[in-house]
């Protein structure tokens, strides 16, 4: 089978939906199956032996820190020239507008996948007027696709409310090898706490990003000094994050992958994910992986992943100062090392391959149905198999 995948977002740059597309990549080519990415343009244009066709990219004056593709009628050329049997569409919303409509003008099989709450995002840019409009703009794209795939029964729930059409749960995924407790490495602690080894080492990993809240945890180390903070990863809100932190046992690292970002997991104490806004979180099955309980807000998509008490702990993001209170709850060590190793036991088992064939799957399925009933048609939900084997 010859798959398509056009994308917002892919390497050089990293965040989840970079790291499940390469995991789901990197089994389809071991199944068989031929690939091509077509993605912005970052100077990137290989990835394991799979061509990216680079899409011109710029920045945009609310995201300067990141480049995209804007719509354009070359990815119909790119289209045509390889003739794929399947085109999924990654977060469809600029270079994916462009990968919808030609993907439905030449008649190919395409599925869609919804990974970022875009319209949520606009109450924390000061633009809750255009929340109704970004709705009905991603419901029109991914609505055009056979089938759509989110990441949590929340979100699934959500976008049906909102009528989306035949929409299914991708499931989740982790490098158990990769993430795990037995890659604690000392330096990297000490790195991590700025030498303060002996306090109570939070991390937190991610995009730096109004939308995720971090402000939130200087709450913590307002109230105790038994804990540090490092924070992984870059975005355009890091400036005024290292302002904000001024004077705070806190570290910032930038960036880290592969084995650096594994140690970094291991060798922390207490995952601390404060947003309210996300689809999924891939950041906490790679924590809960290596053996880090957490504190994350009591939504949808947390609660499908952590159990509050078992595997970490939940807070009430409307109830003032829960968030300070539960954290601080990992001053009980013994509480710790108990949710650590549930947390760890619970995602043991994971792994890539289930999700990557669940929706290579998905791929044959809707190929086999659109050759069958012609013309593409929308697919009854019934006629597609959940893919959970």
């Amino acid at each position: 089978m010859k798959i398509a995948i056009i994308t917002e977002t892919f390497v050089p740059s990293t965040d989840g939906v970079v790291t499940r597309l390469k995991e789901c990549i990197r089994y389809f080519k071991r199944e068989g199956h031929d690939v091509r990415v077509i993605a912005p343009d970052l100077g990137v244009y290989e990835f394991e032996g799979v061509k990216i066709e680079g899409v011109p990219a710029r920045t945009l004056p609310l995201y300067r820190s990141k480049k995209f593709s804007l719509p354009t009628r070359k990815v119909r050329y790119m289209l045509e020239e390889y003739d794929p049997d399947v085109v999924h569409v990654v977060n469809p919303a600029l270079v994916g507008m462009s990968g919808v409509r030609y993907a439905k003008k030449l008649k190919i099989p395409m599925i869609a996948s919804f990974h970022t709450q875009v319209p949520k995002y606009a109450d924390y840019y000061n633009l809750p007027m255009f929340k109704g409009f970004l709705w009905w703009y991603f419901r029109k794209l991914h609505n055009q696709a056979e089938l759509n795939l989110c990441t949590s029964e929340a979100v699934k729930d959500e976008l049906e409310e909102q009528n989306f059409h035949n929409v299914h749960v991708w499931n989740r995924g982790v490098d158990t090898e990769l993430f795990h407790p037995n890659k604690y490495d000392k330096d990297i602690r000490e790195k991590l706490t700025d030498g303060q080894t002996d306090k109570k080492l939070l991390l937190f990993v991610g995009r730096l990003a109004p939308e995720k809240e971090i402000e939130k945890i200087k709450s913590v180390l307002d109230a105790s000094n038994e804990f540090a903070l490092a924070i992984v990863g870059d975005g355009p809100h890091r400036q005024p994050l290292e302002r904000h932190f001024s004077g705070t046992n806190t570290k910032f690292t930038g960036f880290m992958h592969g084995e650096e970002l594994a140690k970094a997991y291991a060798s922390s104490d207490v995952f601390v994910f404060p947003s309210t806004s996300e689809t999924l979180g891939l950041v906490i099955t790679e924590a809960m992986a290596s053996g880090l309980p957490l504190v994350a807000a009591k939504s949808g998509p947390t609660c499908e992943q952590i159990e509050d008490n078992r595997t970490g702990l939940l807070y009430d993001k409307d109830t003032k100062d829960d968030f300070t209170k539960t954290v601080l709850r990992f001053a009980d060590e013994t509480l710790r090392k108990r949710l650590a190793k549930d947390a760890r036991n619970d995602i043991a088992e994971m792994s890539w391959d289930s999700q990557s064939k669940q929706v290579l799957d998905y791929y044959k399925q809707i190929v086999s149905i659109a050759g069958k009933d012609l013309k593409h048609n929308n697919i009854n939900p019934s006629d597609v198999r959940t893919g959970n084997k």
